[in-house]
């Protein structure tokens, strides 16, 4: 009955290649966009570019981090789009030169934006542009990656990481990973 809709149907025909395209380009041109947007374009633009970064990581740890929302709170505190905690907000404030800054500030999209780019060129210059480790500071702190850098349980080099002991941290680079190349092939 609904043979002409069926995959053997397509192969049959010829037309199974262009169905895939098809689908292919409908999940990229309209799906995947609408799942992974590009919101504050004009903020992550100029603070990427000044911070020599690309936007697609800074995109992806925003998702990761707080699938966008400007409000979010993490238990550990953390705030706002990139998950900024208190004192690497106002060490970050501090450096930039951002006036009244408050933790009420990292609700601030560009506040937080600017203060989170920052941040990862900090630990990108630190970890010799090493984006994994950069990944795993980021969620476990540069305090505990340089401890782990040291122990060859953990890494043989001092500059990768082979294995990362906290499973959140561990997951959390593999998904900031995934979702920095859903990015870069959407746009």
């Amino acid at each position: 009955m609904f043979y002409c809709f069926s995959l053997k149907w397509l192969r049959k025909t010829g037309t199974y290649f262009l169905f895939l395209i098809a689908v292919v380009l409908g999940l990229r041109c309209f799906v995947l966009p609408n799942l992974f947007s590009r919101e504050h374009k004009d903020i992550v633009e100029k603070y990427a570019k000044e911070n020599g970064l690309e936007e697609s990581l800074v995109y992806a740890v925003m998702f990761v981090e707080s699938r966008f929302d400007e409000n979010a709170v993490s238990p550990k505190n953390a705030r706002g789009l990139m998950q900024i905690s208190a004192t690497t907000g106002k060490w970050g404030a501090d450096v930039l030169n951002i006036e009244n800054f408050t933790e009420e500030s990292l609700f601030d999209a560009e506040t937080n934006i600017k203060i989170g780019c920052w941040y990862l060129a900090v630990l990108f210059k630190q970890y010799d542009n090493n984006q994994d480790t950069v990944i795993a500071a980021y969620n476990a702190g540069s305090g505990n990656v340089s401890k782990w850098l040291g122990d060859v349980k953990y890494s043989s080099d001092g500059i990768n990481l082979y294995e990362i002991p906290f499973g959140e941290t561990d997951k959390y680079v593999r998904k900031v990973n995934i979702v920095k190349k859903i990015y870069e092939f959407i746009y």
